[in-house]
């Protein structure tokens, strides 16, 4: 690992915080509104060094779109990589995350990649379980595995916040529902949908999620298989393509390490076979990426080096 001392990230967080007035906590789902802005977290996930982290570690937040990644693998497990990517596309898009208009354009009318809330929802619908219950309970146990933390659960709060306020979700799934791309009832959808995004984690969980994709899919401490590596290399391409909405380009040429953020201000990040990254800012850039955790990570690979490219 070649950050091996807790006070360069100390050093780090300090160099960042700035960056947090330039940005805006998300207000559009009021629970997150409700984020104390100051807060700035990291820690590094390796299989030399363990966890080092640097700020306010222990401060709790919702996965958000960093769900989108672990959802996309549980689907893929349950359903097989054909079947996923006949309903939902691999190709990243210019669009907000939340937008309907490449829907109403393509045809067949399925969304261009997993990332976005149109794909994550078919995603979402296409997990095995009978139930919001069962479906919720699987994704929280694959969290249980990557994060050896049997602890995590849903911000009720949070997630009732969201179900309230998901109109726009609502509206694309219900387009998604009438041209056959989704088959669950979009209200039990968006309730599991709306759970599945108010997980709630910390920095180190992010990091250790991180180093177990890093991995190959193994946990960093047993080499268990917990996802399939195929499945693993996947969610980190679309990582790469599509992990910063439609900021993911210049993430890649900025930053240059796979990445996945959530509106709650996490980020989740990872170097290949080396380290996992949780990151943790609430204020928000005008794309809806963590400003100061952006600055963070770009900060951190710039000084070591850690570009994938």
């Amino acid at each position: 690992m070649r950050c091996r001392k807790e006070e360069e990230l100390v050093e780090l967080v300090r160099r960042n915080k700035n960056y947090i007035k330039d940005g805006k906590v998300a207000d559009y789902i009021p629970a997150l509104a409700k984020a104390d802005p100051d807060k700035l977290a990291i820690a590094i996930y390796s299989k030399e060094e363990g966890c080092l982290s640097a700020g306010d570690v222990g401060e709790l937040f919702t996965l958000q779109s960093i769900s989108k990644v672990l959802t996309l693998a549980l689907a893929i497990m349950d359903v097989g990589k054909e079947q996923v990517f006949s309903r939902v596309g691999m190709e990243p898009t210019g669009d907000p995350f939340n937008s309907i208009a490449k829907l109403e354009t393509m045809v067949p009318s399925k969304p261009l990649n997993p990332m976005i809330n149109a794909g994550a929802l078919v995603v979402t619908n296409m997990i095995h379980g009978s139930s919001v219950e069962e479906k919720v309970g699987r994704i929280l146990q694959l969290i249980h595995d990557m994060t050896n933390n049997p602890t995590i659960g849903i911000n009720d709060e949070v997630a009732d916040s969201e179900y309230e306020s998901a109109n726009l979700n609502r509206a694309l799934s219900y387009f998604m529902k009438q041209h056959g791309i989704i088959d669950d009832d979009v209200e039990m959808l968006l309730e599991a949908y709306t759970k599945q995004c108010a997980i709630e984690v910390n920095c180190k969980d992010l990091a250790r999620i991180g180093m177990v994709l890093a991995n190959e899919g193994k946990d960093p401490e047993t080499d268990r298989p917990i996802i399939p590596r195929y499945i693993a290399r996947i969610v980190k391409t679309f990582m790469v393509t599509c992990g910063m909405y439609n900021a993911s380009g210049e993430f890649a040429i900025n930053v240059a390490i796979p990445a996945k953020s959530g509106v709650s201000g996490g980020i989740l990040s990872l170097v290949p076979n080396e380290m996992g990254i949780g990151v943790y800012s609430p204020p928000l850039d005008q794309k809806g990426n963590s400003l100061a955790g952006n600055k963070l990570l770009e900060n951190l690979s710039a000084q070591y080096e850690l570009s994938i490219f």
